[in-house]
């Protein structure tokens, strides 16, 4: 079964029990993606790594002729 089979049944199934309908399949795909990033930041600082610009300057050291980007 789709994602998209599921979701119509699921939606079926709420309008007949009278619930609410289930969100849409890949609505809340950005927010997922935000608190990860927030997430690793975190986790870099309680490491004492640098929060922000680490693959940045990672790119800046494998590319000749780049200087490095100051990091915060």
């Amino acid at each position: 079964m789709t994602v998209t089979e599921q979701y119509l049944l699921d939606t079926y199934r709420a309008r007949r029990l009278g619930e609410p309908a289930p969100p849409a399949p890949g609505t809340h795909d950005w927010q997922l993606v935000r608190e990860l990033r927030d997430y690793r930041r975190f986790r870099a600082v309680l490491a004492g790594r640098p929060a922000r610009g680490r693959l940045r300057a990672a790119l800046s050291r494998l590319l000749p002729g780049r200087r490095p980007h100051p990091t915060c």
